[in-house]
């Protein structure tokens, strides 16, 4: 990623190779926590738990929705209830949100990304894979 500038971004998207233990690992690199999928590049996303998930903490998706029609929100180990404002908000601007359990939102993502579908991903890091 341009994790060697600091930046935490890597400026395409990828396949999720593998996540678990606090992390992710895509495009032959290791990240350490939570991370934001797009079009435009992956990102270093500074949310831990599911009551970090709000609009506010999305700006960067939601600034890129026109380019996704599905985002994906991986919620840790578990499923949560997500702020329905966010749901209402990227449904204005045509995105269908899933918030699932991070090992579903990663599958699905990636079997989303392989068919060419414009997906994005919200995804808290978890330290076992499931």
């Amino acid at each position: 990623m341009d994790w060697e500038a600091g930046q935490g971004h890597y400026p395409y998207q990828a396949v999720i190779d593998a996540y678990g233990d606090g992390g992710f690992r895509f495009a032959e690199m290791s990240h350490k926590g939570s991370l934001i999928c797009l079009p435009g590049g992956m990102y270093a996303w500074d949310v831990e738990a599911p009551a970090g998930v709000s609009l506010s903490a999305l700006e960067r998706v939601y600034a890129a929705a026109g380019a996704i029609d599905v985002l994906l929100i991986g919620l840790g180990s578990d499923i949560a209830a997500i702020d329905p404002a966010i749901r209402a908000a990227f449904k204005d601007k045509g995105v269908i949100v899933e918030a699932v359990s991070t090992g579903s939102a990663v599958r699905t993502y990636n079997v989303l990304l392989n068919e060419q579908r414009a997906v994005g991903a919200a995804l808290i890091a978890v330290e076992k894979a499931r």
